[in-house]
């Protein structure tokens, strides 16, 4: 058995079986895992861990599940077989849940919404932190952002999905064959534009072996309205991936040196 700390919860792997324990004020965290395996395991058996036991009660609530095989897509380059079975694991999983049991789902944490008031609410620390071409790109992209029209819209002109809430590519195990999907913490209520940014523009998808980001974004079969969004998911994304890489401690980083910087190039080539 390994257990593996985590912010929000401890990890028992074990060789065929996975308990989530989470810290009491991540209950919510437990609640959307446990639904989404409910609801996966229904809808789109083979996708995700199958769920075993959970007691969202306790002090600290568990979820007990299947272990799934492979391995995690993070860091890893991948090629055409692995990059289809990428996004064909996506599109199963957004269109897993039907339409009348998909109305009784919540909204996912961190939409656009949440995501913009975060950014205005670290901007004053942020922005004291970095200077060049990280500050330059930081003050375009919060220039983009209130003229974008983002912060003043409604719920977006989408079909709604069923999102993972998560693009870590380690959140994305692949068995030689396919793909499964981990991670279900910040699930729920979402759209395709905004949960394919959530992958795209995630630190896990170019600090390694780079996303063929057009590549993947191209086996999507996304309708005009999508289509429109989906800019703007990825530059809203960008600068929170920006922002959050502004508080990186210089003496104990958690990313290589420079990735800041590769991160205000990769949002000043958006905004472009």
């Amino acid at each position: 058995m390994t257990s593996v700390p985590w912010s929000t919860h401890a990890v028992d792997l074990r060789p065929d079986s996975v308990i989530k324990r989470f810290r009491r004020e991540s209950r919510g965290k437990c609640e959307r895992e446990w639904r989404a395996l409910t609801l996966l395991a229904a809808y789109a058996p083979g996708l995700a861990p199958v769920p075993q036991s959970a007691d969202l009660a306790a002090e600290e609530p568990v979820v007990v599940m299947s272990r799934v095989p492979g391995e995690p897509l993070r860091g890893e380059p991948l090629g055409d077989q692995q990059l289809k079975a990428l996004a064909a694991a996506a599109s199963d999983l957004y269109a897993a849940v039907p339409a009348d049991v998909l109305a009784g789902v919540p909204v996912r944490p961190g939409r656009q919404h949440q995501l913009i008031a975060q950014i205005r609410a670290w901007v004053p620390q942020a922005r004291s932190r970095v200077s060049g071409e990280v500050g330059e790109a930081m003050d375009r992209g919060l220039d983009w952002l209130t003229r974008s029209g983002m912060e003043r819209a409604g719920r977006p002109d989408v079909p709604m999905v069923f999102g993972p809430g998560d693009g870590n590519l380690a959140n994305y195990l692949w068995d030689g064959t396919r793909v499964r999907v981990v991670d279900f913490e910040d699930s729920g209520l979402s759209d395709r534009p905004f949960e394919l940014a959530e992958i795209t523009e995630h630190v896990a998808s170019w600090v390694g072996p780079p996303l063929d980001v057009e590549a993947f974004l191209d086996l999507f079969d996304l309708n005009d309205a999508e289509r429109a969004r989906l800019p703007e998911c990825r530059r809203l994304l960008a600068l929170v991936w920006l922002l959050l890489l502004s508080f990186d401690d210089p003496l104990h980083p958690r990313n290589p040196p420079g990735t800041a910087e590769r991160q205000a190039a990769r949002l000043s080539e958006l905004l472009n």
